[in-house]
């Protein structure tokens, strides 16, 4: 293990994860749909935004910590539900809940994880985690799937609208991304590359999605776990199911993938806690604006009514002290995480998060701010933003 402190950037985990991760699964986590326009956007617009710089300031007594949904938090910040983490690295899933859980945030885990909810349980003393559900045409398979989260100490659900169809990502069609891997030529000239993910992938019974198989109706392999998978996601959700989901799973609820102020109002008028400004990544509708620029006026609109968070394109704490100076309570790092993971398992995910925590800490303090709820857009350079 090298030496991490001489790790200081997200950009510098994701550097060594490209290098580490096959090919088809880092596409899967690095890319967005069509142009991948939204994807970049994501990420760009948050270098448009300028803060100001104050002096003469005491910065003594500063604190990142927080609340989202009544969790104190060391940090505005969640890990973010990512489908097939574990195929970054081996049971990436336990290896995230297990940095959050020492770091003070929460971790959620997808629907389409390799790691099920069940692992996550066993293998973090079942401490809290939050959990992101897909809504399936298999109804009673969604009833199953919601009683087990509560069997396994998910202290919120995280509830996805924004994927009812799948968005035209171009790589992983290219890539044939499956999970895990088929041992086509190309696969296995890129895996003879990827020794470290190799032999940890043979240390592991985890490589298909553990939420899914042997959970669901008719899924006996993973051909049919494909095709099930493929069939399953609901073109007809509706915001009837956002309160038939509500009622069922009767705790904290979570709407991720707002990135519209009428689709706010009705997030708000639903009944669930927070809200998630967020476009999937750029990985669904490609010229989509921004999340960071859809957070404002978002935030503006229903911020009273609703907690809201923002998700996409964070890199930095700087990032993240932007986010909430434009009105997002909390927010969600996925790529950020992913990086992490692929480039150094569980400690990969920590190192991220210390950086993503001092970067805050001390952008925080150079813009005259001690306590992350003192901050609000008069941080920010009037003109850009």
């Amino acid at each position: 293990m090298p030496d991490l402190s001489k790790i200081t950037t997200i950009e510098d985990l994701r550097v060594i994860a490209q290098r580490r991760v096959p090919r088809m699964f880092y596409d899967y986590a690095d890319s967005g749909s069509w142009t991948e326009g939204t994807y970049r956007a994501n990420e760009s617009d948050f270098q448009k935004i300028k803060f100001r710089q104050r002096v003469a300031v005491n910065m003594e007594g500063r604190s990142t910590r927080s609340t989202m949904v009544g969790q104190e938090v060391s940090m505005p910040v969640a890990i973010a539900p990512t489908g097939l983490t574990g195929m970054q690295h081996a049971d990436g899933e336990i290896l995230g809940a297990r940095a959050a859980k020492a770091f003070g945030i929460p971790f959620t885990l997808s629907t389409m994880s390799i790691c099920s909810l069940e692992d996550i349980a066993e293998n973090t003393d079942r401490h809290p985690f939050w959990f992101q559900l897909y809504v399936m045409r298999d109804r009673e398979f969604i009833e199953r799937l919601i009683e087990r989260a509560k069997a396994a100490n998910v202290s919120a659900l995280q509830l996805t609208l924004d994927l009812q169809i799948l968005g035209q990502r171009h790589k992983d069609i290219k890539n044939g991304l499956t999970a895990p891997p088929k041992m086509t030529l190309a696969n296995m000239i890129d895996l003879a590359t990827k020794p470290q993910w190799c032999l940890g992938m043979l240390g592991t019974k985890r490589r298909t999605f553990g939420n899914i198989a042997g959970h669901a109706r008719g899924v006996k392999d993973l051909s049919s776990l494909s095709s099930w998978t493929a069939e399953q996601f609901d073109p007809t959700l509706s915001w009837a199911d956002v309160e038939w989901i509500k009622k069922l799973w009767g705790g904290k609820l979570i709407l991720k993938g707002i990135m519209d102020v009428e689709d706010a109002r009705l997030a708000a008028a639903s009944g669930a806690d927070a809200l998630i400004v967020s476009n999937h990544g750029g990985r669904q509708l490609d010229g989509a604006p921004s999340s960071i620029e859809a957070l404002p006026a978002i935030a503006e609109a229903v911020g009273n009514e609703i907690e809201v968070w923002m998700d996409g394109g964070i890199r930095s704490g700087q990032d993240v002290l932007k986010a909430r100076a434009l009105g997002a309570r909390g927010t969600l790092i996925g790529r950020s995480f992913l990086y992490g993971l692929g480039a150094f398992g569980q400690a990969g995910v920590e190192r991220a998060l210390q950086i993503i925590q001092r970067e805050l800490d001390l952008s925080m303090a150079f813009c005259g701010r001690t306590q992350i709820d003192q901050v609000e857009s008069s941080i920010l350079l009037p003109g850009t933003f």
